[in-house]
């Protein structure tokens, strides 16, 4: 793991389906570690699954073969973990995310997908340029 890792999950108790309790636990680094990484956080100040869920909700959007009561599941563990993999980098280098938008310096929106906004990439690729992206690159 890396060094510094912080991770917390959130375990909720029911009660006749109803939620009556959440219990948050720290699985690793600090309790220290986790107060600060939720001080530096500009969108929550608590431990939650909202954005986990998010990215579920976004995943089955964008892949059918997990959306729920469909003919289009996966029969192959492999075909079924391509498309996953397909399908989250697609999201991250190619589909413009509105809310991660930025003006420029003549009020402008600039758009930009996640990769953009995480540093890791300059630009909306195509989703023809991204495939054909050689995955290794020879010095």
């Amino acid at each position: 793991m890396p060094q510094g890792l912080t991770y917390a999950t959130v375990h909720k108790q029911r009660q006749n389906d109803r939620v009556v309790g959440v219990e948050r636990r720290l699985i690793l680094g600090t309790e220290g570690g986790l107060e600060a990484a939720l001080g530096a956080s500009a969108v929550s100040q608590t431990v939650n699954t909202s954005f986990v869920e998010r990215q579920h909700g976004t995943d089955r959007g964008q892949n059918a073969r997990k959306t729920r009561k469909t003919y289009r599941f996966s029969k192959d563990w492999r075909v079924h973990e391509a498309m996953t993999y397909y399908t989250l980098y697609r999201y991250n280098f190619c589909w413009v995310v509105r809310t991660l938008r930025q003006r420029d310096e003549q009020g402008r929106w600039q758009l930009r997908t996640p990769a953009m906004a995480a540093g890791l990439a300059d630009r909306v690729w195509s989703t023809r340029e991204w495939v054909s992206f050689p995955t290794v690159q020879v010095a």
